[in-house]
């Protein structure tokens, strides 16, 4: 009898159907770089199905719902129809220090109660501890002089469905009930929740203190992720300063368990997370990562950063891009995410 080791099978199977899949759009610095961006940026475009949403699309119903007068900045809460029969909720703060226009950040809350945390509202003693700490992302922006525009996360916040059940999820997987009815609808909720970015920034032209030619996009972990998805969808944003959420999907998100609106059907058959960035299409990018993060490990963050290094020599401006970890794990540093963004000489030049 020959005593064999016991494997999950579970483990195994999916392991090796992973590192067996070979991708066919990779970044290939041999090839001619040109021509590969055309496909690829056609191939992501068709992955996370934005022809689907721009089908749909609607005037933007703007409605404004709330306004607030604050220390230092006006609070407005307004509503957009994003596309057709879906309501998105934002909120804007407009600094009062008189200028003519400002800069515009926008701030992606992650996977938390909605993007009102963002404007230091709270519902609960659990928001209030993470409000206080760390999770006011729009008044920290606003506070460094931008005018900060907070977007709820389809499937998130006030666009969580709340049904009998366990329609909206418990825990971790608050959205992933919205991204599997996507997924049947033909549509993805990574692309949903550009398109809402998107549309978010066409409301802009509302705001006359709005500088539409000056606009970054930040965020921790889903908001993170949405934050660079978002600034290659549109080319509007000129520095997107993704936390927590850019890493090789190889040993993040086909690692181990993350939900689902992390995850592009069909995207690991052509092409990594990093080879996403040639979108960008050389404006700046930060990246920003945990030394200790358990979900998107510095090793996998270093691979990624290495191949969009490589991209970035490719577009001509390998100075654009820049890796800041933190020494924490999955967690927003708000003094750290800050420095990088102020030092970043795109943003340094808007003010």
């Amino acid at each position: 009898m020959i005593l064999v080791k016991q494997t999950n099978l579970g483990d195994y199977n999916i392991d090796n159907l992973r590192d067996n899949t070979k991708q066919s759009m990779a970044f290939d610095k041999t090839a001619d770089y040109k021509e590969w961006k055309k496909k690829f940026s056609d191939k992501f475009l068709e992955l996370c199905c934005f022809e689907e949403f721009e089908k749909n699309l609607c005037p933007l119903n703007f409605n404004v719902v709330e306004q607030l007068e604050k220390d230092g900045y006006t609070e407005t809460k307004f509503t957009i129809e994003s596309e057709k029969g879906v309501t998105i909720p934002c909120y804007i703060l407009i600094p009062t220090t008189g200028k003519e226009k400002y800069p515009v950040a926008i701030t992606m809350q992650g996977h938390a109660d909605g993007c009102h945390l963002s404007v230091g509202r709270f519902n609960n003693e659990k928001d209030e501890e993470y409000v206080k700490s760390r999770g006011d992302f729009a008044i920290q922006a606003v506070k460094k002089g931008f005018i900060a525009l907070a977007v709820e996360q389809r499937g998130m916040g006030e666009t969580k469905p709340w049904g009998d059940g366990y329609r909206g999820g418990v825990g971790s997987l608050m959205c992933s009930y919205s991204a599997q009815i996507m997924f049947m609808l033909g549509k993805t909720l990574i692309g949903a929740r550009c398109f809402d970015v998107s549309r978010a920034i066409d409301a802009l032209s509302n705001f006359k203190e709005c500088d539409l030619d000056k606009i970054l996009i930040t965020g921790n972990s889903g908001g993170g992720t949405t934050s660079y998805y978002a600034a290659c969808y549109d080319k509007r944003i000129k520095v997107s300063a993704p936390s927590c959420a850019v890493a090789t999907y190889k040993h993040s998100i086909l690692n181990q368990y993350h939900c689902t609106c992390n995850y592009i059907p069909h995207a690991y058959k052509y092409f990594e997370m990093a080879d996403v960035s040639c979108m960008l299409d050389g404006r700046d990018l930060i990246v920003i990562a945990g030394e200790k993060d358990a979900i998107f490990p510095i090793e996998s963050v270093n691979d990624a950063y290495a191949q969009i290094q490589e991209i970035y020599k490719k577009e001509g401006v390998a100075d654009k891009c820049k890796l800041v970890v933190t020494p924490e794990g999955h967690y927003w540093c708000k003094d750290i995410v800050w420095d990088a963004i102020m030092n970043n000489q795109e943003v340094k030049s808007w003010f």
